[in-house]
């Protein structure tokens, strides 16, 4: 049995492998880009995130914040009226509730 084969499969072959070697470079940078592509939506994927839990921590600073604000207020009023109904009079509840005056 002879070892021949047909031109026609030879032909085919030969001019097959130009093609694909000269397609390499195009296959690689179109793979390098995709990647490139993906890094980038990640990068910003993560931005998003955490911008998001930027807002959220600072609407909880917020929240804390004024409801310090209305409970120093309570406070300041539950001590004015301790003193006056301790007998300590509206003056000295004032004075109480008030910042000291540093001179």
């Amino acid at each position: 049995m002879p070892d021949t084969v047909n031109p026609q499969v030879t032909d085919a072959v030969i001019q097959t492998h130009p093609k694909v070697v000269g397609e390499a470079p195009a296959v690689a940078m179109g793979a390098i880009y995709q990647a490139l592509a993906h890094s980038t939506g990640l990068l910003f994927e993560n931005a998003v995130s955490a911008q998001q839990q930027m807002a959220i921590t600072a609407q909880a600073a917020t929240t804390q914040g004024v409801a310090t604000l209305y409970s120093i207020d309570a406070a300041s009023a539950g001590a004015a009226t301790q003193k006056i109904l301790s007998g300590g009079g509206a003056a000295t509840a004032t004075a109480a509730a008030s910042p000291a005056k540093g001179g």
